[in-house]
């Protein structure tokens, strides 16, 4: 059943729950930040409207840079300001931002451990008709290897905004990823969030397996707990938004309750969350594990709906991959 300490919308199953992309969290969350604290800036390289970039832009045009097609450049840029004393944020498509500028956030940012938050936006297959030029399905693994980056995927809009005020209270770099289609919105104000905690939203009497999520696929883990539960087979399903520092403590509570360990994510299964899961367990507590991903290619165009089917991950398909671990 619904872990009534989540304080999850009440339509979390219904037809009609909220929608928005999470990105609509991102400008949310930057014009609260910014309401709040005038050292917040924000830059873009030229995709104001569809990162939400232009809401901020909207309220503070004197703290938005417009730095065009060069994320190389903005990310140098924003390293720079953030040694001046400001707070910048720096959005593009996380195909571009860490993709193209991956480098400079390396040696700029994460190196000299400055508190830039970089967000990467359009991630993930759920992008759709963009193909897989633009479906980036790489970036936690960049991002969680550098050195003092702290890397968020948040479930939703209202945890999307969580996110960006909270990277503003954290000193040091942060990477926080956001989707393009719109996603139901399963947390509330109300919700917990905190950097390096995980959620736990669905908890059965006797669980069997334990369902690691991250990002909006955590909903379908939902909804997939909740089909499973009907045909009997009991689970727990944690929602871990941030991946990197990883909630270890949640991570071996729920090897430990059940024995077995499915992750899920928007993401190549090979350097993403289920590996940061896995590497953690087989030191700490090794259990059976299997990590639901994109396994090992690239994306394609077509809708959000189409293409998570396409690669199992919809609850169908996670339901299905669950049952047939459960029977080995």
């Amino acid at each position: 059943m619904l872990n009534k300490n989540a304080k999850l919308s009440a339509k979390v199953f219904a037809d009609d729950i909220e929608k928005a992309p999470t990105r609509d969290g991102f400008g949310k969350g930057t014009v609260e930040a910014g309401k709040a604290d005038p050292r917040i800036v924000v830059l873009c390289a030229d995709l104001a409207e569809s990162t939400r970039a232009e809401w901020f832009q909207k309220e503070f045009p004197e703290r938005f840079i417009e730095m065009g097609v060069a994320e190389q450049n903005m990310a140098t840029v924003a390293a720079g300001m953030a040694l001046a004393g400001k707070i910048p944020f720096t959005a593009s498509y996380a195909a571009f931002n860490p993709g193209r500028n991956y480098e400079q956030i390396r040696t700029t940012i994460a190196l000299n451990n400055v508190s830039v938050k970089i967000c990467g936006m359009h991630a993930g297959v759920s992008v759709g008709p963009d193909g897989a030029t633009h479906q980036m399905l790489e970036d936690i693994g960049l991002m969680r290897m550098l050195p003092n980056m702290i890397v968020l995927t948040p479930g939703d809009a209202e945890e999307a905004r969580k996110a960006v005020i909270a990277a503003t209270a954290t000193d040091g770099p942060v990477y926080i990823r956001f989707g393009r289609a719109a996603t139901p919105v399963f947390t509330t104000p109300e919700s917990p969030f905190r950097i390096g905690k995980a959620l736990l939203l669905w908890e059965s009497e006797n669980p069997k397996i334990a369902i690691l999520s991250t990002g909006s696929l955590s909903h379908t883990a939902l909804v997939a707990a909740r089909n499973l539960s009907e045909k009997g087979i009991e689970t727990l399903v944690f929602h871990l938004p941030t991946v990197k520092p990883l909630d270890g403590e949640a991570v071996i509570d729920a090897a430990k309750r059940t024995g077995a360990v499915v992750t899920i994510e928007e993401h190549q299964a090979a350097g993403g969350f289920g590996s940061a899961v896995a590497e953690f367990l087989a030191e700490e507590h090794p259990v059976p594990l299997k990590r639901l991903g994109i396994q090992d290619q690239f994306g394609q165009s077509g809708s959000p709906e189409e293409l998570l089917s396409h690669y199992g991950l919809d609850a169908m398909h996670i339901e299905e991959a669950v049952r047939a671990f459960v029977a080995k």
